[in-house]
């Protein structure tokens, strides 16, 4: 098989694009993939100061290395979730990481701020893990864009989450959350821009890009995501892929070509339109927030009092 761009020996296939690559040329390629969606989507100026999150997985970590490469300004941020050791080594790669490339770095736990980790949050508030794991993020993401002066947050969601989570949302028919199923949220006040420039690449096409640059990932998967449906749509749009190569491509791209019709309003950051509390900010935290108190100081409310209740800690004030 040889590399369809210098027909030297091909390391990579990829159907969807009909296409095979020789390391160079693949390298190439992802690069390619990066610039073409923050060019199409204007996800990133040249003098944007980028926060990226990172989780210690292949994704992130290589969305981190490609922006770096790509000439951008960037500091990382990890949440450190308290699962055990799947923290700890997701933790490990991503400080050696931005301590071998000489990258900023800021880290925060989870634990430090609620008392407890994500297993807590679930066992406070009754939901599936994920639920709460993904509301910290959101917040722990948007405060410290603000507090670093990051003008633009970048995520690792890649062509295979962004599809897999409309496929989900369409099913169900969220609209609030299909309103919002863009690889480009622009910043409100108090609500940073936030964008996915891996949108263009699959899940294979990151681990192999990993893999050629040697960049070490946590490689299990996170405990609590073993009954996920995100993993279901995955395999299931995986199945289609393989049957009819770039479905998955055609199918969030078909979309996003028609989301500003369908949901002419999708910029908009709440289903109302306005805020529900006076001033948009959360009495205790002073972040931005749609109630007197925001979704995440209740959160934190609920698990001290489910902690106190068992008697492992007495609640301290919030």
């Amino acid at each position: 098989m040889k590399c369809r761009a210098c027909t030297k020996k091909a390391v990579i296939k990829l159907p969807s694009h009909n296409s095979a690559f020789c390391p160079e040329c693949f390298d190439r390629f992802v690069l390619s993939q990066v610039g073409r969606a923050i060019d199409e989507h204007k996800m990133i100026a040249p003098d944007d100061h980028v926060l990226v999150a990172v989780s210690g997985g292949k994704d992130s970590l290589a969305l981190w290395e490609i922006l770096t490469r790509l000439g951008y300004k960037t500091t990382g941020f990890h949440l450190d979730l308290g699962i055990g050791d799947y923290s700890r080594e997701s933790r490990g790669h991503v400080e050696s990481f931005a301590s071998r490339h000489q990258l900023p770095l800021v880290v925060e736990s989870l634990r430090e701020e609620v008392d407890g980790s994500v297993t807590d949050i679930a066992r406070a508030t009754r939901r599936p893990a994920c639920s709460g794991c993904g509301l910290s993020k959101r917040y722990f993401f948007n405060r410290t864009a603000l507090r670093t002066g990051a003008s633009v947050l970048a995520t690792g969601h890649n062509l295979d989450d962004e599809a897999s989570r409309l496929f989900g949302n369409l099913l169900h028919w969220h609209d609030e959350y299909l309103a919002k199923n863009r690889p480009d949220l622009p910043a409100i006040e108090g609500l940073s821009k936030k964008v996915k420039p891996l949108v263009r690449l699959t899940e294979k096409e990151m681990a192999s890009y990993a893999f050629l640059r040697k960049i070490p990932y946590v490689l299990k998967e996170c405990p609590h995501s073993v009954d996920a449906k995100q993993l279901l749509y995955k395999k299931l749009l995986n199945e289609v892929e393989m049957a009819s190569p770039g479905t998955k491509h055609a199918f969030l791209f078909g979309f996003l070509e028609r989301i500003d019709r369908f949901y002419p309003d999708s910029e908009t950051p709440d289903p109302e339109g306005a805020f529900l509390s006076p001033d948009g900010r959360c009495e205790r935290c002073g972040e931005i927030s749609w109630t007197p108190v925001c979704s995440f100081c209740r959160l934190k409310e609920r698990v001290r009092e489910e902690l106190a209740r068992n008697g492992e800690k007495e609640p301290r004030p919030t």
